[in-house]
């Protein structure tokens, strides 16, 4: 397909009438195409602890848009309805295929949005969005057109109240990608029509909304001459009482995680903090590894052991709860598309929030470094409780000096693009043959590093400390000169001594 002239938006589109249609009184029409960015505001990132190297996009069906003063229902048998106050596009002339320095010529308006969707549906189509994004009324639009020949894309603002209470507040000086590559990236894919509507992204305070709640979203350009406005765009939250019908398809389904980014922390959704409690913390770090390895092989866990890796600081001992990094083996091709720039390496460690511990997947490779003392640095500034790879590290003495806790596999002078491509953060890893997920207590000390599941841990700390306090009892009683015969194990007659003093 040729390539489409450029041509001046605002000029060629002009006023907009409104539509008949009353969900669409605030466009031009009906919109062919509403397209979504997923993830663009550096707060909203910074909240969710990843930040995306590129943009990604979903589709809205039309018949979601809705106008001001509306409802949205909740439906029956969900709990995660939550609003997302956007900035929204309206293109006024094709565009296909264009360059960054062009893309804002064929936007015409500006307008707002509220991305509303349903986390409990988000399970079941794995980022498509289709149904937990498309409902009807999930994409408020309006009240008023701005036109985007008068304002600056860069400086833009978009808020939102919640039963009048601010929420969100943010402006497009904030977003990672700004407006005019999302335009210029979507054209490379697509032919953008007159009238298609491009959702650019939500700031950080998006949450849940219930029945009985207001929401209203405004854009605004407070430095733009006559500082114009929107307007607020109002939306009213409505319980609805059908219930979806599982033998059609996959009912609502909500866990801690959709929970958690559906009001925008663990906090917010009543979860309580991120990882341990203090009283486990402590019990943790009372424990020795080896201890929590012999109450876990009671429970038939063997395969719980980060083999290969030792400590930089022999007397180090680390508690906490896993953040996970994935490295592929170097490909000269993908560590250009992957190695550079905002990576998974970077990324992880510019997220790795207070007592959790880095584990990196390097296949048990120490030909190149996995970290240096920039990474540790960060990783020490952030409240990281410790890094564990079983790949090598760079600058050892160095990253030794940081003071963070380190277990590795050893030390070499090379760079990370010897041996490995940073492909991947937050999902399962393999570290030293033991397969380790997100959220797992990682434990260790000069015996090694061991995984415990999140679940066994208070039971494993409890009977470990039991343990250790029988085991030192026993070692009191052979220091005195007793045989270890009947002793250790202790026998009946050694076990109601024990349970007698």
């Amino acid at each position: 397909m040729p390539d489409l002239p450029s041509t001046d938006a605002a000029a060629d589109a002009g006023p907009a009438a409104p539509s008949p249609d009353p969900r669409f009184a605030a466009l031009p029409g009906r919109p062919g195409k509403v397209l979504a960015v997923h993830l663009s505001y550096a707060s909203r990132a910074d909240q969710r602890g990843r930040r995306p190297a590129h943009p990604s996009y979903f589709l809205k069906p039309s018949s979601s848009v809705a106008a001001t003063g509306g409802t949205v229902e909740r439906p029956a048998g969900t709990e995660l309805l939550a609003f997302e106050g956007e900035v929204a596009l309206v293109i006024g002339t094709l565009a296909r295929r264009l360059g960054a320095e062009l893309a804002w010529e064929h936007v015409a308006w500006v307008t707002a949005a509220n991305d509303l969707g349903l986390y409990d549906l988000r399970a079941a189509d794995k980022g498509s969005n289709v149904r937990s994004k498309g409902g009807d009324g999930f994409t408020p639009v309006g009240p008023a057109l701005l036109d985007a020949r008068t304002l600056d894309p860069a400086a833009l603002r978009v808020r939102a109240w919640v039963n009048g209470r601010t929420v969100q507040d943010d402006t497009t000086a904030g977003l990672i990608f700004p407006l005019a590559q999302i335009v210029a990236d979507l054209s490379q894919h697509l032919t953008l029509e007159p009238g298609d509507v491009i959702l650019t992204g939500t700031p950080a305070g998006s949450s849940v909304v219930v029945p009985g709640d207001v929401v209203e979203v405004e854009v605004d350009a407070p430095s733009a001459p006559g500082a114009p406005s929107t307007g607020r765009l109002v939306t009213t939250v409505t319980q609805g009482d059908v219930p979806f019908d599982g033998a059609l398809g996959s009912l609502p389904a909500v866990d801690d995680t959709q929970r958690t980014e559906a009001w925008g922390s663990r906090e917010a959704a009543g979860l309580g903090a991120p990882g341990l409690s203090p009283g486990l913390r402590d019990k943790l770090l009372r424990t020795p590894v080896a201890g929590l390895s012999a109450q876990l092989r009671k429970l038939g866990l063997n395969n719980v052991t980060v083999d290969g890796v030792r400590p930089l600081h022999p007397d180090a001992k680390v508690v906490g709860v896993a953040r996970t990094l994935r490295f592929v083996p170097n490909r000269e091709d993908l560590f250009k598309a992957h190695g550079g720039g905002y990576n998974a390496q970077k990324r992880t460690f510019d997220a790795v929030g207070e007592g959790e511990v880095i584990v990196i997947e390097a296949r048990g490779d120490a030909g190149s470094g996995t970290l240096g003392d920039i990474l540790a640095l960060r990783a020490h500034a952030a409240g990281a409780a410790g890094i564990v790879t079983d790949g090598g590290v760079r600058d050892v003495d160095a990253v030794s000096a940081v003071g963070i806790p380190v277990w590795t596999s050893g030390a070499h002078p090379a760079v990370l693009g010897r041996k490995h491509v940073p492909w991947e953060g937050d999902v399962t890893v393999a570290c030293g043959g033991t397969t380790v997920q997100p959220g797992d207590v990682v434990v260790g000390d000069a015996d090694g590093v061991i995984v415990v599941p999140p679940a066994l841990a208070e039971q494993v700390a409890d009977a470990a400390l039991a343990q250790e306090d029988e085991d030192a009892w026993i070692a009191e009683q052979v220091a005195a000169g007793h045989p270890v015969k009947g002793l250790f194990p202790m026998n009946a007659q050694w076990r109601a001594r024990y349970e007698a003093r």
